[in-house]
């Protein structure tokens, strides 16, 4: 009986690991709805906020980069940090060429 105990123990954590690990988002990607659910002191309207921010000044550099929302401050950002992330910058693509050489054959 004790093992039984003990496997349902070690199952309840993995579990749990699981889905603290699951509630992770990537702050240049998440929906409105993304950020309401999973940050803590984080409801709708700071949300779209975050978002509109985002489309407006573009994406984030760093989750410190959500203090430049109105609303949400280091104490936020603190109390939410393990649970956000942000994507790598794309790298910018070349520019054309604008005097192509022209392809010689003969």
């Amino acid at each position: 009986m004790y093992m039984f105990a003990r496997l349902w123990v070690v199952l309840g954590l993995v579990c749990a690991s699981t889905l603290v690990m699951a509630e992770s988002i990537d702050i240049n990607t998440a929906t409105v709805d993304q950020f309401d659910q999973v940050m803590v002191g984080v409801g709708k309207s700071k949300a779209e906020a975050i978002v509109k921010d985002r489309e407006t000044n573009g994406p984030f550099k760093t989750v410190d980069d959500l203090t430049r929302v109105k609303g949400i401050g280091a104490a936020t950002i603190q109390q939410n940090r393990d649970k956000l992330t942000t994507s790598p910058s794309q790298p910018a693509s070349p520019a054309p060429n604008p005097n192509p050489t022209p392809n010689k054959t003969r």
